[in-house]
């Protein structure tokens, strides 16, 4: 009896392990519900260590994106992260930025382990409609 019960429990657990890893959104999950919102977000590419420049690179995977509308090289960030703490400190970082030089602002948005940052030329409509693709995937 006690080993019926032992595998159960064990099943209920991986059950429960499965359904909370498919959680988790990739950055191609987001820029797809970018494309799929009829959002800008164009030629994604895989961050590099100068796409962080000084900014800490904690980061599961990023992907840079360009949104031409804003200006030529614009665009943002769609940053994952399988740590919490660390996707708040890059949210620090971005919106600290913004509040010491308005020239460096920019805007964010996290959901789930999903950070985005983009340039703070956007118009903040657009960025709304930005951050509700971002949480259609995340949530």
């Amino acid at each position: 009896m006690k080993r019926l019960i032992t595998l159960l429990l064990m099943i209920a657990f991986t059950v429960v392990l499965t359904a909370c890893g498919g959680d988790e959104a990739t950055a191609d999950d987001v820029i797809k519900a970018f494309k799929d919102a009829g959002l800008e977000a164009e030629e994604p590419t895989e961050m590099t260590k100068d796409d962080y420049g000084v900014a800490p690179m904690k980061s599961d995977e990023g992907l840079r994106f360009l949104v031409p509308s804003i200006a030529e090289g614009a665009g943002g960030r769609v940053i994952t992260y399988s740590n919490q703490d660390d996707l708040d400190e890059m949210k620090e970082y971005y919106d600290s930025l913004g509040e010491e030089s308005a020239m460096l602002f920019s805007w964010t948005a996290k959901s789930g382990n999903v950070l985005l940052q983009i340039n703070g030329d956007l118009e903040e409509d657009k960025f709304n409609e930005y951050k509700k693709a971002l949480e259609s995937v995340t949530k």
